[in-house]
Protein backbone atom coordinates (compact mmCIF):
# COMPACT_ATOMS: atom_id res chain seq x y z
CA UNK A 1 0.00 0.00 0.00
CA UNK A 2 1.35 3.47 -0.98
CA UNK A 3 1.01 6.04 1.71
CA UNK A 4 1.86 9.56 -0.07
CA UNK A 5 2.52 12.51 2.41
CA UNK A 6 0.27 14.34 1.01
CA UNK A 7 -2.22 13.71 -1.56
CA UNK A 8 -3.15 16.68 -3.35
CA UNK A 9 -5.41 14.67 -6.54
CA UNK A 10 -7.98 13.77 -3.80
CA UNK A 11 -9.05 17.21 -2.98
CA UNK A 12 -8.63 18.48 -6.43
CA UNK A 13 -10.90 15.77 -7.51
CA UNK A 14 -13.57 16.52 -5.45
CA UNK A 15 -13.87 20.08 -6.88
CA UNK A 16 -12.38 19.95 -10.05
CA UNK A 17 -15.86 21.28 -11.68
CA UNK A 18 -15.92 24.09 -9.36
CA UNK A 19 -12.07 25.06 -9.81
CA UNK A 20 -12.42 25.07 -13.46
CA UNK A 21 -15.42 26.73 -13.39
CA UNK A 22 -13.79 29.65 -11.12
CA UNK A 23 -10.28 29.82 -13.87
CA UNK A 24 -12.74 30.22 -16.54
CA UNK A 25 -14.38 33.03 -15.17
CA UNK A 26 -11.69 34.64 -14.21
CA UNK A 27 -10.10 33.86 -17.69
CA UNK A 28 -13.17 35.07 -19.52
CA UNK A 29 -13.01 38.57 -17.22
CA UNK A 30 -9.47 39.34 -18.37
CA UNK A 31 -9.02 40.64 -14.98
CA UNK A 32 -5.61 38.66 -13.72
CA UNK A 33 -4.29 41.35 -11.39
CA UNK A 34 -6.68 43.03 -8.17
CA UNK A 35 -9.82 43.31 -9.45
CA UNK A 36 -13.07 41.62 -7.89
CA UNK A 37 -11.64 38.10 -7.01
CA UNK A 38 -8.93 39.46 -5.02
CA UNK A 39 -11.34 42.02 -3.35
CA UNK A 40 -14.06 39.02 -2.61
CA UNK A 41 -11.27 36.50 -1.56
CA UNK A 42 -10.80 39.87 1.34
CA UNK A 43 -13.82 40.21 2.24
CA UNK A 44 -14.36 36.42 2.95
CA UNK A 45 -10.99 36.06 5.18
CA UNK A 46 -11.70 38.84 7.07
CA UNK A 47 -14.65 37.45 8.12
CA UNK A 48 -13.54 33.51 8.58
CA UNK A 49 -10.78 34.76 10.48
CA UNK A 50 -12.84 37.56 12.75
CA UNK A 51 -10.40 40.57 11.24
CA UNK A 52 -10.99 43.89 10.33
CA UNK A 53 -8.17 43.74 7.49
CA UNK A 54 -7.26 41.27 5.03
CA UNK A 55 -4.57 41.85 2.27
CA UNK A 56 -4.04 39.23 -0.21
CA UNK A 57 -0.36 39.16 -1.29
CA UNK A 58 1.98 37.11 -3.77
CA UNK A 59 2.99 34.40 -0.76
CA UNK A 60 3.83 33.75 2.87
CA UNK A 61 7.38 34.95 2.67
CA UNK A 62 6.63 38.20 1.00
CA UNK A 63 3.94 38.31 4.04
CA UNK A 64 6.46 38.24 6.71
CA UNK A 65 8.99 40.71 4.32
CA UNK A 66 5.81 43.13 3.99
CA UNK A 67 4.86 42.92 7.68
CA UNK A 68 8.35 44.42 8.70
CA UNK A 69 8.27 46.63 6.29
CA UNK A 70 5.32 48.20 7.35
CA UNK A 71 7.20 48.60 10.84
CA UNK A 72 10.43 49.91 8.55
CA UNK A 73 12.29 47.34 10.07
CA UNK A 74 16.04 47.98 8.31
CA UNK A 75 19.55 47.67 9.49
CA UNK A 76 20.41 48.16 13.03
CA UNK A 77 16.92 46.45 14.52
CA UNK A 78 17.37 43.64 15.85
CA UNK A 79 13.82 41.05 15.46
CA UNK A 80 13.42 37.91 17.64
CA UNK A 81 12.11 34.57 15.80
CA UNK A 82 12.48 31.30 16.70
CA UNK A 83 15.62 29.09 15.27
CA UNK A 84 13.25 26.31 14.31
CA UNK A 85 11.25 27.14 11.80
CA UNK A 86 10.99 27.43 7.67
CA UNK A 87 13.40 29.60 6.44
CA UNK A 88 11.19 32.60 5.38
CA UNK A 89 10.70 33.79 8.73
CA UNK A 90 14.18 34.54 9.81
CA UNK A 91 15.31 35.33 5.91
CA UNK A 92 13.05 38.05 5.88
CA UNK A 93 14.55 40.03 8.28
CA UNK A 94 18.14 39.64 7.60
CA UNK A 95 16.92 40.68 3.37
CA UNK A 96 16.12 43.99 5.18
CA UNK A 97 19.48 44.35 6.71
CA UNK A 98 18.23 43.76 10.40
CA UNK A 99 19.90 41.18 12.66
CA UNK A 100 17.18 38.03 13.24
CA UNK A 101 18.14 37.15 17.29
CA UNK A 102 17.61 33.28 17.69
CA UNK A 103 16.00 31.48 20.60
CA UNK A 104 15.02 28.43 21.68
CA UNK A 105 11.89 26.33 20.62
CA UNK A 106 9.73 24.81 23.95
CA UNK A 107 10.05 20.79 23.08
CA UNK A 108 6.97 19.69 23.42
CA UNK A 109 4.80 21.91 20.92
CA UNK A 110 7.59 23.36 18.50
CA UNK A 111 7.14 26.43 18.90
CA UNK A 112 9.09 29.87 20.66
CA UNK A 113 9.71 29.52 24.02
CA UNK A 114 8.01 32.37 25.43
CA UNK A 115 10.19 33.32 28.00
CA UNK A 116 13.57 32.97 25.99
CA UNK A 117 11.81 35.31 23.88
CA UNK A 118 10.87 37.74 26.85
CA UNK A 119 14.52 37.25 28.01
CA UNK A 120 16.54 37.97 24.89
CA UNK A 121 14.62 41.92 24.40
CA UNK A 122 16.81 44.83 23.98
CA UNK A 123 16.64 48.84 23.26
CA UNK A 124 17.43 47.54 19.64
CA UNK A 125 14.49 45.05 19.33
CA UNK A 126 11.92 46.16 17.11
CA UNK A 127 9.48 42.97 16.62
CA UNK A 128 9.59 39.61 17.54
CA UNK A 129 8.01 37.09 15.52
CA UNK A 130 6.50 33.76 17.41
CA UNK A 131 5.72 30.79 14.75
CA UNK A 132 2.63 28.79 14.99
CA UNK A 133 4.12 25.77 13.82
CA UNK A 134 3.09 22.35 12.57
CA UNK A 135 -0.50 24.27 12.67
CA UNK A 136 -0.68 25.22 16.82
CA UNK A 137 -0.42 28.53 18.42
CA UNK A 138 2.90 29.45 20.16
CA UNK A 139 2.10 30.76 23.89
CA UNK A 140 1.34 34.02 22.99
CA UNK A 141 0.04 35.82 26.35
CA UNK A 142 3.41 36.32 28.02
CA UNK A 143 5.44 37.33 24.73
CA UNK A 144 2.31 39.74 23.82
CA UNK A 145 2.46 41.21 27.20
CA UNK A 146 6.29 41.57 27.37
CA UNK A 147 5.90 43.52 23.59
CA UNK A 148 3.30 45.67 24.84
CA UNK A 149 4.62 47.12 27.76
CA UNK A 150 7.87 47.63 25.90
CA UNK A 151 5.53 48.89 22.69
CA UNK A 152 7.50 46.09 20.32
CA UNK A 153 4.70 44.82 17.78
CA UNK A 154 4.55 41.34 17.51
CA UNK A 155 4.18 39.60 13.91
CA UNK A 156 2.72 36.21 14.10
CA UNK A 157 3.83 33.79 11.66
CA UNK A 158 0.90 32.02 11.08
CA UNK A 159 1.87 30.68 7.63
CA UNK A 160 1.25 26.78 8.63
CA UNK A 161 -1.93 27.83 11.09
CA UNK A 162 -4.88 29.32 9.18
CA UNK A 163 -7.89 28.81 11.43
CA UNK A 164 -5.95 27.94 14.53
CA UNK A 165 -6.80 29.45 17.74
CA UNK A 166 -5.58 30.82 20.95
CA UNK A 167 -7.87 31.09 24.02
CA UNK A 168 -10.64 31.42 22.01
CA UNK A 169 -9.49 34.23 18.54
CA UNK A 170 -8.03 33.09 15.77
CA UNK A 171 -4.21 33.35 14.98
CA UNK A 172 -3.50 36.40 12.98
CA UNK A 173 -5.90 38.31 14.58
CA UNK A 174 -3.68 39.09 18.32
CA UNK A 175 -0.05 40.71 17.11
CA UNK A 176 -0.10 43.97 15.05
CA UNK A 177 0.23 41.84 11.96
CA UNK A 178 -0.35 38.38 11.15
CA UNK A 179 1.38 36.67 8.08
CA UNK A 180 -0.82 33.53 6.37
CA UNK A 181 0.44 31.05 2.90
CA UNK A 182 -1.82 29.62 0.27
CA UNK A 183 1.62 27.39 -0.63
CA UNK A 184 -0.31 24.13 -2.28
CA UNK A 185 0.47 22.10 0.59
CA UNK A 186 -1.26 24.13 3.17
CA UNK A 187 -4.11 23.25 4.49
CA UNK A 188 -6.07 26.06 2.40
CA UNK A 189 -3.99 26.22 -0.54
CA UNK A 190 -3.40 27.81 -3.80
CA UNK A 191 -2.23 26.52 -7.25
CA UNK A 192 1.17 28.28 -6.48
CA UNK A 193 2.36 30.34 -4.07
CA UNK A 194 -0.27 33.13 -2.65
CA UNK A 195 -0.33 34.55 1.00
CA UNK A 196 -1.94 37.23 3.24
CA UNK A 197 -1.19 39.75 5.94
CA UNK A 198 -4.14 40.85 8.14
CA UNK A 199 -4.33 43.17 10.82
CA UNK A 200 -6.92 45.10 13.31
CA UNK A 201 -4.62 48.60 12.38
CA UNK A 202 -6.12 50.48 9.68
CA UNK A 203 -2.70 52.28 9.10
CA UNK A 204 -0.90 48.70 9.07
CA UNK A 205 -3.53 47.82 6.28
CA UNK A 206 -3.16 50.70 4.29
CA UNK A 207 0.31 50.87 3.87
CA UNK A 208 0.68 46.98 2.95
CA UNK A 209 -1.86 47.62 0.72
CA UNK A 210 0.58 50.63 -0.87
CA UNK A 211 3.84 48.14 -0.16
CA UNK A 212 2.41 45.12 -2.63
CA UNK A 213 2.36 47.39 -5.40
CA UNK A 214 5.04 49.64 -5.58
CA UNK A 215 3.95 51.82 -3.01
CA UNK A 216 2.25 53.48 -5.25
CA UNK A 217 -1.20 55.71 -4.99
CA UNK A 218 -2.68 56.44 -7.77
CA UNK A 219 -1.03 55.05 -10.60
CA UNK A 220 2.43 55.78 -11.48
CA UNK A 221 2.70 58.22 -8.16
CA UNK A 222 4.73 56.24 -5.56
CA UNK A 223 4.53 57.30 -1.65
CA UNK A 224 6.93 54.39 -0.47
CA UNK A 225 9.25 51.93 -2.15
CA UNK A 226 7.43 48.83 -2.15
CA UNK A 227 7.40 45.69 -4.54
CA UNK A 228 5.34 43.39 -6.71
CA UNK A 229 3.86 41.44 -3.78
CA UNK A 230 0.38 40.98 -5.62
CA UNK A 231 -1.85 37.79 -5.07
CA UNK A 232 -2.70 37.07 -8.82
CA UNK A 233 -6.55 36.61 -9.80
CA UNK A 234 -6.79 33.27 -10.97
CA UNK A 235 -5.00 32.70 -7.11
CA UNK A 236 -7.24 34.25 -5.27
CA UNK A 237 -10.23 32.38 -7.43
CA UNK A 238 -9.20 29.28 -6.78
CA UNK A 239 -8.80 30.14 -3.05
CA UNK A 240 -12.70 31.23 -2.60
CA UNK A 241 -13.94 27.76 -4.02
CA UNK A 242 -11.64 26.09 -1.52
CA UNK A 243 -12.48 28.23 1.64
CA UNK A 244 -15.86 27.29 2.40
CA UNK A 245 -14.37 23.49 2.61
CA UNK A 246 -11.48 24.68 4.83
CA UNK A 247 -13.48 24.05 8.45
CA UNK A 248 -14.35 20.28 7.26
CA UNK A 249 -10.75 19.68 6.20
CA UNK A 250 -9.69 20.79 8.74
CA UNK A 251 -11.79 18.88 11.51
CA UNK A 252 -10.61 15.95 9.09
CA UNK A 253 -7.48 16.24 9.59
CA UNK A 254 -8.35 16.29 13.64
CA UNK A 255 -9.82 12.86 13.26
CA UNK A 256 -6.78 11.87 11.73
CA UNK A 257 -4.86 13.32 14.17
CA UNK A 258 -7.03 11.53 16.94
CA UNK A 259 -6.79 8.39 14.81
CA UNK A 260 -3.27 8.17 15.05
CA UNK A 261 -3.13 8.20 18.62
CA UNK A 262 -5.32 4.90 19.42
CA UNK A 263 -3.41 3.34 16.87
CA UNK A 264 -0.01 3.87 18.23
CA UNK A 265 -1.52 3.13 21.60
CA UNK A 266 -3.08 -0.12 20.29
CA UNK A 267 0.57 -0.85 19.10
CA UNK A 268 2.41 -0.09 22.11
CA UNK A 269 4.40 2.69 20.81
CA UNK A 270 3.69 5.64 23.25
CA UNK A 271 6.93 5.33 24.84
CA UNK A 272 9.10 4.82 21.75
CA UNK A 273 7.18 7.32 19.85
CA UNK A 274 6.73 10.95 20.92
CA UNK A 275 3.23 12.47 19.35
CA UNK A 276 2.17 15.85 19.18
CA UNK A 277 1.18 17.85 22.36
CA UNK A 278 -2.04 19.85 22.17
CA UNK A 279 -1.29 22.76 24.40
CA UNK A 280 -4.28 24.14 26.62
CA UNK A 281 -6.45 26.87 25.35
CA UNK A 282 -5.32 26.35 21.59
CA UNK A 283 -6.90 24.82 19.01
CA UNK A 284 -3.96 21.98 16.76
CA UNK A 285 -5.26 22.45 12.71
CA UNK A 286 -2.55 19.64 11.98
CA UNK A 287 -1.06 21.36 9.25
CA UNK A 288 1.98 18.58 9.90
CA UNK A 289 1.43 15.25 11.93
CA UNK A 290 5.16 15.69 13.63
CA UNK A 291 6.34 12.80 15.96
CA UNK A 292 9.83 12.51 17.37
CA UNK A 293 11.53 9.40 17.47
CA UNK A 294 14.91 7.38 18.05
CA UNK A 295 16.86 6.38 15.00
CA UNK A 296 14.74 9.24 12.57
CA UNK A 297 16.98 8.81 9.79
CA UNK A 298 16.79 5.46 9.51
CA UNK A 299 12.96 4.87 10.06
CA UNK A 300 12.33 7.04 7.42
CA UNK A 301 14.84 5.02 4.99
CA UNK A 302 12.94 2.04 5.95
CA UNK A 303 9.10 4.29 5.20
CA UNK A 304 10.38 5.24 2.28
CA UNK A 305 11.30 1.65 1.29
CA UNK A 306 7.44 0.52 2.22
CA UNK A 307 6.13 3.94 0.08
CA UNK A 308 4.96 5.72 3.20
CA UNK A 309 6.13 9.30 2.71
CA UNK A 310 7.63 11.20 5.56
CA UNK A 311 9.29 14.45 5.72
CA UNK A 312 11.84 15.72 8.07
CA UNK A 313 10.90 19.88 9.49
CA UNK A 314 13.44 20.87 9.65
CA UNK A 315 17.11 19.21 9.59
CA UNK A 316 18.97 22.51 10.42
CA UNK A 317 17.66 25.09 12.69
CA UNK A 318 18.25 28.34 11.78
CA UNK A 319 21.73 29.18 14.18
CA UNK A 320 23.66 26.41 12.04
CA UNK A 321 22.62 27.52 8.85
CA UNK A 322 25.88 28.69 6.55
CA UNK A 323 24.02 31.88 5.64
CA UNK A 324 23.68 32.67 9.28
CA UNK A 325 27.42 31.62 10.66
CA UNK A 326 28.32 35.89 10.46
CA UNK A 327 25.98 35.99 14.05
CA UNK A 328 28.06 33.92 15.56
CA UNK A 329 25.93 30.84 17.16
CA UNK A 330 27.66 27.57 17.93
CA UNK A 331 26.27 24.00 18.39
CA UNK A 332 24.47 23.56 21.26
CA UNK A 333 23.04 27.04 21.76
CA UNK A 334 19.80 25.95 21.55
CA UNK A 335 19.50 22.21 22.29
CA UNK A 336 15.67 21.69 21.94
CA UNK A 337 15.44 22.97 18.61
CA UNK A 338 18.79 20.85 17.84
CA UNK A 339 17.06 18.15 19.11
CA UNK A 340 13.72 18.44 17.30
CA UNK A 341 16.12 18.74 14.16
CA UNK A 342 17.85 15.15 14.98
CA UNK A 343 14.41 13.45 16.07
CA UNK A 344 11.06 14.59 13.99
CA UNK A 345 9.03 13.16 11.02
CA UNK A 346 5.99 14.35 9.78
CA UNK A 347 3.64 11.45 8.75
CA UNK A 348 0.76 11.63 6.65
CA UNK A 349 -1.75 13.23 7.87
CA UNK A 350 -4.11 14.73 5.41
CA UNK A 351 -8.22 14.64 5.37
CA UNK A 352 -8.55 12.17 2.68
CA UNK A 353 -6.39 9.84 4.44
CA UNK A 354 -8.10 6.26 5.13
CA UNK A 355 -8.04 4.39 8.45
CA UNK A 356 -6.21 1.81 6.74
CA UNK A 357 -3.44 4.08 5.04
CA UNK A 358 -3.23 5.09 9.02
CA UNK A 359 -2.95 1.74 10.03
CA UNK A 360 -0.40 0.48 7.53
CA UNK A 361 1.68 3.64 8.51
CA UNK A 362 1.83 2.48 12.53
CA UNK A 363 2.29 -1.47 11.40
CA UNK A 364 5.36 -0.31 9.55
CA UNK A 365 6.67 1.95 12.37
CA UNK A 366 5.92 -0.93 14.47
CA UNK A 367 7.44 -3.31 12.43
CA UNK A 368 10.89 -1.36 12.01
CA UNK A 369 11.29 -1.05 16.14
Amino acid sequence: MNVPLLDLDAQYRSLRGELLAAITRVCDSQRFIHGPEVEALERELESYLDIAHAVGVSSGTDALLMALMALEIGPGDEVITPTYSFFATAGAVARLGARPVFVDIDPATYNIDAAAAVAAITPRTRAIVPVHLFGQSADLAPVLDAASRRSIPVIEDAAQAIGATYQGRPLGSLGAIGCFSFFPSKNLGAFGDGGLVTSTVEAHARRMRLLRNHGMEPKYYHQLVGGNFRLDALQAAVLRVKLPHLASWTAARQRNAGRYRSLFSDAGLEGTVQLPLEAPDRTHIYNQFVVQVPDRDSLRRYLTERGIGTEIYYPVPFHLQACFANLGYKKGAFPAAEAAATKSLALPIYGELSEAQQAHVVLAIRAFF
